[in-house]
Protein backbone atom coordinates (compact mmCIF):
# COMPACT_ATOMS: atom_id res chain seq x y z
CA UNK A 1 0.00 0.00 0.00
CA UNK A 2 1.54 3.32 -0.59
CA UNK A 3 2.41 5.43 1.98
CA UNK A 4 1.36 9.18 2.15
CA UNK A 5 4.52 10.66 0.91
CA UNK A 6 3.58 8.90 -2.06
CA UNK A 7 -0.21 9.46 -2.27
CA UNK A 8 1.09 13.30 -2.14
CA UNK A 9 3.31 13.02 -5.02
CA UNK A 10 0.36 11.67 -7.43
CA UNK A 11 -1.91 14.33 -6.00
CA UNK A 12 0.71 17.07 -6.90
CA UNK A 13 1.41 15.53 -10.12
CA UNK A 14 -2.34 15.74 -11.35
CA UNK A 15 -2.14 19.30 -9.83
CA UNK A 16 0.63 20.21 -11.87
CA UNK A 17 -0.72 18.80 -14.86
CA UNK A 18 -4.17 20.69 -14.62
CA UNK A 19 -1.60 23.50 -14.31
CA UNK A 20 -0.53 23.52 -17.23
CA UNK A 21 -3.20 22.38 -18.87
CA UNK A 22 -4.89 25.99 -17.80
CA UNK A 23 -2.18 28.13 -18.69
CA UNK A 24 -1.88 26.41 -22.10
CA UNK A 25 -5.76 27.21 -21.94
CA UNK A 26 -5.64 30.69 -20.55
CA UNK A 27 -2.79 32.00 -23.39
CA UNK A 28 -5.27 32.74 -25.98
CA UNK A 29 -7.50 34.31 -23.66
CA UNK A 30 -4.99 36.92 -22.09
CA UNK A 31 -2.85 37.45 -24.98
CA UNK A 32 -5.33 40.37 -26.90
CA UNK A 33 -5.66 41.51 -23.52
CA UNK A 34 -1.39 42.23 -22.96
CA UNK A 35 -1.46 43.85 -26.32
CA UNK A 36 -3.50 46.51 -25.35
CA UNK A 37 -0.74 47.15 -22.38
CA UNK A 38 1.68 49.53 -24.46
CA UNK A 39 4.83 48.22 -22.43
CA UNK A 40 3.73 44.71 -23.74
CA UNK A 41 2.94 45.41 -26.72
CA UNK A 42 6.87 45.46 -28.03
CA UNK A 43 7.61 41.80 -26.74
CA UNK A 44 4.50 39.64 -27.36
CA UNK A 45 6.71 37.49 -28.47
CA UNK A 46 8.93 36.81 -25.73
CA UNK A 47 5.54 37.00 -23.69
CA UNK A 48 3.88 34.25 -25.61
CA UNK A 49 6.91 31.81 -25.67
CA UNK A 50 7.46 32.24 -22.17
CA UNK A 51 3.64 31.46 -21.45
CA UNK A 52 4.13 28.27 -23.16
CA UNK A 53 7.55 27.31 -21.94
CA UNK A 54 5.95 27.72 -18.43
CA UNK A 55 2.76 25.65 -19.41
CA UNK A 56 5.29 22.99 -20.83
CA UNK A 57 7.30 22.46 -18.10
CA UNK A 58 4.32 22.17 -15.80
CA UNK A 59 2.13 19.63 -18.16
CA UNK A 60 5.36 17.76 -18.44
CA UNK A 61 6.91 17.65 -14.64
CA UNK A 62 2.92 16.94 -13.38
CA UNK A 63 3.25 13.88 -16.43
CA UNK A 64 6.16 12.69 -15.08
CA UNK A 65 5.80 12.69 -11.47
CA UNK A 66 2.33 10.36 -12.38
CA UNK A 67 4.49 7.92 -14.54
CA UNK A 68 7.20 8.06 -11.47
CA UNK A 69 3.99 6.78 -9.31
CA UNK A 70 2.27 4.28 -11.60
CA UNK A 71 5.64 2.81 -12.68
CA UNK A 72 7.34 2.29 -9.54
CA UNK A 73 8.39 -1.57 -8.52
CA UNK A 74 5.98 -2.91 -5.96
CA UNK A 75 7.94 -4.52 -3.43
CA UNK A 76 4.64 -6.07 -1.78
CA UNK A 77 4.06 -8.49 -4.52
CA UNK A 78 6.46 -11.57 -5.58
Amino acid sequence: MPDKKENFQLIWGIALTLAGLGVYWRIPQVMPRLAEIEYFSSGLFVVRFCFYLMGTILLAGGLRKIYRYYRRPDNNQG
